[in-house]
């Protein structure tokens, strides 16, 4: 680290340096922290989280400068990213190295959007004092996490809330306050945990310190961490199941993604799937589902009718709806009629959209209800901001040509009557990364869904802890909604997880398998279901009321009033 004084370089002195080096540790502390909390690394770590940040806070103490307090925060998300999401470039020995590429991007774009609280808490200096900064880092943070969620490059898979699925009881109150409220709890308890060693270690150096800082912050920390405990555990005492329920039938294929869209036979892909119904229909499954993209193809493009008529001939034979993760397409004639990111065929003079879609076979009709993924993976599904500089959709395109799809418009429900009932499955059908954001989530419970589904395929990502983290972050899903969840992926984990985040069944990593079982359908909406959006706007809030008044003080100086 060096500083500039008219371009010159001016090294640091060794009390520099010595200080330097300690924020570098504490940074790289609270990253691996924060690293060692997330799945799959088991329960009692998961307790990190509470007092990961706790060395962050230490590293910001005396840091006046922006730059300063930025460059600790990055080191400390980069340090997180590393172990957290280190899978995302597959690094399997079939990865496509674009995907590859994608990846390695994502590690150090990732840490940018953490410099969001870090810059807010240096306005808040400026405007106030360091002590008012702080107690509003927390909402500064929530600002950070919604805002990521926001942008053509979100992939907020590192929101605080996703670590904590294990603390089964302390994740209940997401029902009311959503994922981001849990991180704006767990930010708290960090901070005043920070304040309460920050008056002992005074009292150790026999500095002047105040006893009644420590008490009164170690009882909010206390307070914050035990009161959503005694909520979670009365609601798992007193909750009851819906008696509605519908019998769902997940298909776990385990077909190699590499090798299914570099194309082959599609009849023995089918075969597989329908072989693996045939078994859950034997279990007494009304709704089957299979993974993400099942076939490679256009299935519904009018050149595969055997395949088509082979999935119609298994639902009408057995009375089953089938809903199912598939690549779609639709086309258009005039260009006023397409959407604005329509692709154009010179050879056919037509434009077209393709979606990573979900499509649901009913044994009653060939109308075909459908639904394109809204929320695409940046860098493997698209690549950011290519809507509006066209130029870089050509820079990553992956070999199995996913790097292409449009983005859908609407939050399809899906209706599956109930056998032998009145009652109808209202499902909230997700295409893999989509469970991942939490308002997005509610706007399906909103829209009257009933239960929620997951097709996806992790399988791209070999035995990592991605797969293991993605099951779990369903579970956040399920507590805020109350709404059962069931996952089918290709090759794991397929998974039901009922209203609680309980997991009722899982399959196994990469085995071919089936899974059956009672899905509990619940129409009642959630404190937060309602109003997902309330943390957020409130921290949202406190922010832009940050940033006006220190730009507004900017102007007042710059124009000496």
């Amino acid at each position: 680290m060096i500083r500039l004084k008219f371009w010159k370089k001016i090294p640091l002195t060794p009390e520099e340096k010595k200080e330097r080096n300690k924020r570098r540790l504490l940074a790289v502390t609270s990253g691996l922290l924060l690293g060692l909390a997330f799945p799959p690394i088991p329960f009692p770590f998961t307790l990190l989280l509470f007092v990961a940040l706790v060395p962050y806070f230490f590293a910001i103490e005396k840091p006046e400068k922006l730059a300063d307090l930025n460059r600790i925060t990055y080191l400390t998300a980069f340090v997180f990213c590393v172990i957290t999401i280190y899978w995302v470039g597959s690094w399997t020995p079939e990865a496509d190295p674009f995907l590859m590429i994608g990846g390695v991007l994502l590690l150090f774009f990732n840490p940018i959007f953490f410099l969001i609280s870090s810059t807010l808490f240096y306005f808040t200096k400026q405007v106030f004092n360091r002590k008012v900064a702080l107690f509003l880092f927390p909402f500064f943070w929530v600002t950070y996490e919604y805002a990521y969620m926001l942008t053509d490059a979100s992939f907020p898979w590192l929101t605080l809330a996703n670590g904590l699925t294990y603390f089964n009881s302390f994740i209940q109150v997401a029902d009311i306050v959503g994922a981001l409220g849990i991180t704006l709890l767990v930010i708290f308890v960090n901070l005043f945990l920070y304040l309460a060693i920050k008056e002992l270690i005074k009292r150790k150096k026999q500095t002047e310190y105040s006893f009644r800082t420590i008490t009164f912050t170690s009882t909010l920390a206390f307070l914050i961490f035990v009161l959503p405990l005694v909520y979670g555990f009365n609601v798992r005492s007193n909750f009851n199941l819906p008696e509605k329920k519908i019998r769902v039938g997940l298909i776990q294929p385990d077909l190699n993604p590499w090798e299914k869209w570099k194309g082959g036979n599609l009849w023995d892909v089918a075969k597989i799937y329908l072989d693996l119904s045939q078994k859950a229909v034997k279990q007494d499954a009304e709704l089957i589902i299979w993974p993400e993209t099942a076939f490679p193809v256009y299935l519904m493009d009018g050149t595969n009718e055997a395949e088509v008529d082979s999935i119609y001939k298994f639902i009408r034979n057995n009375n089953v709806y089938l809903l199912t993760g598939m690549p779609d397409f639709k086309t258009y004639f005039k260009k006023e009629e397409a959407p604005f990111d329509a692709k154009h065929s010179k050879k056919t003079d037509l434009y077209y959209t393709t979606y990573n879609g979900i499509m649901l076979f009913s044994p009653h009709t060939r109308q075909v209800q459908r639904y394109g993924k809204m929320k695409l993976v940046p860098f493997g599904e698209h690549v950011p901001f290519a809507d509006v500089l066209p130029f870089l959709g050509g820079l990553i395109k992956w070999e199995v040509g996913l790097s292409g799809w449009n983005k859908g418009r609407d939050t399809t429900v899906f209706n599956v009557p109930v056998r032998n009932s009145v009652d109808t499955a209202k499902v909230n059908a997700l295409v893999c990364f989509e469970s991942v954001y939490p308002d997005f989530v509610a706007q399906f419970a909103r829209r009257g869904a009933n239960m929620i589904s997951v097709v996806t395929n992790d399988s791209w990502y070999g035995n990592s802890s991605g797969p293991y983290q993605h099951k779990e972050i369903s579970v956040l899903r399920a507590i805020e909604n109350r709404r059962s969840v069931v996952r089918a992926a290709n090759g794991g984990i397929s998974t039901i997880i009922d209203p609680l985040g309980n997991t009722v069944a899982q399959t196994k990593m990469y085995t071919t398998d089936f899974l059956v079982g009672d899905v509990w359908l619940e129409n009642e909406k959630t404190f937060y279901s309602k109003n997902p959006l309330i943390v957020p706007v409130i921290s949202y809030v406190v922010s832009l009321f940050v940033i006006g008044l220190f730009f507004l003080n900017k102007l007042k100086k710059f124009l000496k009033i």
